[in-house]
């Protein structure tokens, strides 16, 4: 699991230290303590602390990393983050906070925010205590805690609206902030815009211990339906940027559904979300609804106030994520928690999902957003010291027991799975003109023929569990190996070349064709550009713009280069090894072997393809690309596949295994077997809005082709409609 594991950290008392960064701006208020330099890429804490509240005992660690931005290079990072100890004069207590900036002057906004915030919301508690005649040392109710919560962020957008410094008419920040009042082992989130606090929970899963990640806010943005009724009751409209400009059509706004939009292609194009823009001009265009700062925006319903949840921190409550939505822009929940839970230290798991992020948004953008997180390890709770609180908590908070919410009663409840923003899965515009252009510099410089073929014998090398495991880590979150089957993966696995390089060495050149992907199993390499306005006059590969570390005993294993799998192109950036390392490379060839060799595995899905009622009339072409589409999932004896009533997210064919279709109507329930060939979920094919008319629960281990919402609107609906 990695977050229950101990490690050498120093303690952390925090009477007098914190911790705070972002961009230095001039405000009234004192500079942070710790500021970080535009040149800078990354700022992070330099080891783990360890920190007690109360009866919790936990490690933090944070890291923010500047984005890559081709065309501005000297952009400052937006994003901001504070960190306190001893918060509101109580040592049980602590805040966490991340802030992203956008709009010119966002960085402002954020390093503002970041600065006055935690100093406004420590005022409103206090000021909570003495309103009801509480002692200094008192924990406050939760509609205390959100009354005074609530103030601050209220306070802090009109004390930036007038700050002389910082022009906010077009610019802001989100807020996603944690305060723990360690009293009674309690925290409160409080949320402001689409960045997130997530909660890793330890559940048992088929016998084995696992995390579960749980959602602590909601973004707030025009994918959320009640964020879109009510913004929209103050005349704004919500439209992409391609409807903006006429490009994509414009639905009906009563067209919407019941639910939280599932956006497919044609809404959500290559990041193309949908923004709230004024009913008298192309402004502001704001991709969330709620944010500190965006004057302009607020009379559109775009305010500062918070979505708030308290809740009690369990002993199975093991990790607290926040992060900016640099992270989550393709990377689930779950996938953040699973990254973090890899590793024993925060520091680590900062490290890993930041680079994970990085890649990711390389593999499908030109540039990278600012990506900051901080992650907190719950090593203990001590349930006994909320218990004791909690008994004492009415009569210390002032008033009688009538008056009081009882306390076991004075949390909040889990929020809902929905209304996050869905992770993107496409490139954007730019990207793919990009590639497009390195297809056509590369012709004629290197003439590779995709019908050549090997033979993978003499590539092929036994690998340990080891190697399998850290190559398979590696290549999962990456969009070339979406769509592999367990077959294809077990030949990529082969097909790896094991590669040692030096200190010093060039592993590729800017400009140069490439045919290998990399997956860095030991070792630091540094990525450099040489800008298109530039020359390499002194033959150093241009500028740093990032360095990939990859280590056995940490499980980081980085990758890149995997656009050479697909084209012969010329590379976009140089690779040089830092250190002495150790790499894993698959030749373009020999993933295109794997692919070709492994086609029948999809003949038998073709042929139930072939009977679903909705693709009869298709042509063996048409079938064809559906097919394509299609990805293998796996899942275990017991587990819901699909469930009654729930939005339709995807259509599945059975390809081996069995699983039961339970369906309730009017008191009755129905049941019938799907075997390998049969499918289920085929009412997501009615479009968006649709629903599951039954669950579908795996009764052995089965696998699945499965094609999602925006594959189904972007390749289904064109042939059926």
């Amino acid at each position: 699991m990695g977050c229950n594991q101990s490690s050498e950290v120093d303690e952390y008392e925090g009477s007098e230290e914190e911790y705070g960064g972002g961009q230095k701006i001039e405000t009234q208020a004192p500079p942070p303590q710790s500021v970080v330099k535009k040149n800078d890429r990354v700022d992070a804490i330099d080891r783990t602390r360890t920190i007690e509240t109360g009866g919790i005992r936990m490690r933090f660690a944070y890291l923010s990393q500047r984005g890559k931005y081709p065309d501005d290079p000297d952009k400052p990072n937006q994003d901001a983050y504070c960190i306190k100890h001893n918060f509101a004069n109580q040592m049980e207590d602590a805040f966490f906070g991340v802030f992203d900036g956008h709009g010119k002057d966002g960085h402002g906004c954020a390093q503002f925010t970041r600065t006055h915030l935690p100093a406004l919301v420590e005022r409103f508690i206090e000021k909570g205590k003495s309103k009801v005649n509480a002692p200094p040392n008192a924990d406050l109710s939760r509609e205390q805690t959100h009354a005074a919560l609530t103030k601050a962020h209220i306070e802090c957008n009109k004390h930036l609206h007038k700050n002389t410094h910082i022009d906010d008419s077009l610019s802001g920040t989100t807020a996603i902030s944690a305060y723990i009042h360690g009293k009674r082992n309690r925290i409160t989130i409080a949320n402001v815009g689409d960045s997130r606090a997530v909660l890793g929970q330890e559940v048992m899963i088929q016998g084995t211990k696992s995390l579960k990640a749980l959602p602590l806010s909601r973004d707030q943005t025009p994918y959320r339906k009640d964020e879109r009724k009510r913004i929209r009751q103050t005349g704004a409209r919500i439209l992409s940027l391609d409807q903006l400009e006429g490009l994509e059509p414009i639905p009906d706004e009563e067209s919407d559904g019941e639910g939280d939009l599932v956006l497919g292609e044609e809404l959500d194009e290559g990041g193309d979300p949908p923004r709230v823009w004024s009913p008298n001009g192309d402004y502001p265009g704001t991709a969330f609804t709620r944010s500190v700062g965006d004057a302009m925006a607020e009379e559109l319903g775009v305010f500062a106030e918070p979505e708030l949840l308290t809740r009690e921190i369990m002993p199975q409550d093991k990790m607290i994520v926040l992060a900016s939505d640099g992270v989550f822009e393709f990377l689930t929940n779950q996938s953040v928690v699973d990254i973090c839970a890899k590793f024993a230290d925060p520091l680590e798991a900062c490290r890993a999902v930041v680079a994970e992020s990085y890649e990711l948004w390389l593999q499908y953008e030109l540039r990278t957003d600012d990506i900051t997180i901080i992650c907190i390890f719950v090593d203990n709770v001590d349930s006994a010291v909320a218990s004791r609180n909690n008994a004492m908590g009415t009569s210390s908070r002032g008033g009688s027991q009538s008056q009081e919410t009882a306390p076991e009663a004075d949390v909040d409840p889990l929020l809902p799975a929905g209304g996050l923003r869905p992770v993107r899965k496409t490139m954007t515009k730019e990207k793919s003109k990009a590639i497009e252009k390195l297809k056509k510099q590369g012709v004629g410089v290197m003439d590779v023929s995709p019908d050549i073929d090997i033979d993978l014998t003499t590539l092929y090398t036994e690998k340990s569990d080891a190697e399998k495991k850290r190559i398979s880590n590696a290549i999962k979150a990456s969009v070339m190996f979406r769509n592999i089957t367990e077959e294809q993966r077990e030949m990529i696995f082969g097909v790896m070349e094991s590669v040692n390089v030096k200190a010093d060495t060039w592993v590729i050149k800017q400009g140069t064709v490439g045919d290998r992907f990399y997956i860095i199993d030991e070792g630091r390499f540094e990525v450099r550009i040489v800008p298109d306005d530039e020359e390499d006059t002194d033959g150093n590969g241009g500028h740093t713009v990032h360095v990939y570390e990859g280590s056995v005993a940490k499980n980081a294993h980085p990758c890149f280069g995997e656009l050479a799998l697909m084209y012969s192109a010329p590379r976009s950036a140089s690779i040089i090894a830092q250190t002495d390392g150790h790499l894993w490379a698959l030749h373009r060839l020999a993933f295109r072997q794997v692919l070709a060799q492994s086609q029948d595995t999809r003949q038998e899905l073709k042929k139930s393809l072939g009977k679903i009622p909705a693709f009869k009339r298709l042509d063996t072409h048409g079938i064809d690309k559906i097919a394509a589409a299609m990805d293998e999932a796996t899942f275990g004896r017991g587990e819901n596949i699909i469930e009654q009533g729930k939005s339709c997210s995807s259509f599945f064919v059975v390809a081996s295994g069995q699983c039961e279709l339970v369906k309730r109507v009017n008191g009755k329930v129905q049941h019938s077997t799907c075997k390998a060939g049969d499918w289920f979920g085929d009412e997501a094919l009615k479009g968006a809005g649709a629903r599951y008319s039954s669950t579908c629960v795996a009764l052995q281990t089965t696998s699945c082709w499965q094609m999602d919402a925006a594959s189904m609107q972007k390749i289904v609906m064109p042939l059926i409609m």
